[in-house]
């Protein structure tokens, strides 16, 4: 996160550049860096799409497109159904099993349909932006300007589930109206720069989860819409062509992609068993505010 944060900073010592660079032509060494940024921050609570805009504007690589990271963000799509292919296979059969039994109080009958119901608010929302605003891509809503004004609201408001929260349930407590409320959460990944992880978990916070479990949910919840996220952006891209960006390229990201997003769901799932999440606080503070102090001095073009 520190390497991720130096990147941002580091644009106050020297002018925007190359900032009309329409796309980047990737060498294997980018592919291979924005994959460890798409990997790390997908499931970090600090927001993969303001850091893949933000890290190369920071570093004059130029846009890498949409189609560069539609296509490694199914790594981060591999990397998660890796890591909780156990507990998928156990929550779908456990809860076709609760079905058969009438036992609707077990924990895979509550988290699978709480995972189903939590899913259906980001997608109607992100059907409606899809349908009524049809250049979202390019609207205010994703200048470096608003990722970073996203950024210190998800701060803060991270901050107060963390103050206020009770943290005295754990995942075998879980209810299917914690997956509905944390679905709604989940709808905040809409604005770019908020972080869909990062908004699951405040939400799972506010609700009295314990951090762990919170995240632990958050991320199973994440399959269905980071996977039709994944699958729409990759159909856009795939409409636009791949131009500037090589096969190799496409793959050494995808590959780096995946191996991050793995180690990184790996060790947030260990480090919140122990820890709070003062450390995402602060970065998402200081991300922010160094994106706007950049723009304001005129080394990032809003």
């Amino acid at each position: 996160m520190a390497i991720l944060l130096l990147t941002a900073t580091a644009t106050l010592a020297t002018p925007a550049a190359g900032s009309d660079k329409l796309s980047a032509d990737l060498n294997i060494f980018q592919a291979i860096f924005l994959g460890l940024v798409q990997g790390v921050t997908e499931f970090l609570p600090i927001s993969s799409s303001a850091h893949l805009k933000v890290v190369p504007e920071a570093l004059h690589w130029g846009d890498p497109g949409v189609a560069f990271t539609a296509i490694i963000q199914l790594g981060s799509i591999a990397a998660v159904i890796w890591f909780f292919w156990s507990d998928i296979v156990t929550v779908v059969t456990g809860a076709f099993t609760a079905i058969g039994q009438k036992d609707y109080r077990s924990l895979e009958f509550q988290m699978a349909v709480g995972i189903v119901l939590g899913t259906i608010p980001i997608v109607f929302f992100g059907l409606l932006i899809k349908i009524y605003i049809k250049d979202f891509d390019h609207s205010p809503l994703r200048s470096l300007g608003a990722l970073a004004c996203a950024s210190i609201f998800m701060s803060i408001l991270l901050g107060i589930s963390e103050r206020i929260g009770r943290r005295d349930r754990d995942l075998h407590k879980l209810r299917i109206i914690d997956g509905m409320w944390m679905g709604l959460g989940q709808c905040l990944a809409l604005i770019p720069g908020c972080s869909r992880s990062g908004a699951t978990l405040t939400a799972g916070l506010f609700l009295g989860l314990e951090r762990a479990a919170a995240a632990r949910f958050s991320f199973l919840l994440g399959i269905p819409s980071i996977t039709l996220a994944g699958v729409s952006e990759l159909k856009s891209a795939l409409e636009t062509g791949f131009s500037g960006v090589s096969v190799v390229s496409l793959i050494v990201g995808t590959l780096s992609a995946a191996v991050f997003s793995y180690l990184s769901i790996a060790w947030l799932l260990k480090f919140l068993q122990t820890n709070n999440t003062f450390i995402f606080i602060c970065y998402r503070l200081a991300f922010g505010t160094a994106i706007l102090t950049a723009v304001a001095f005129g080394r990032l073009i809003n």
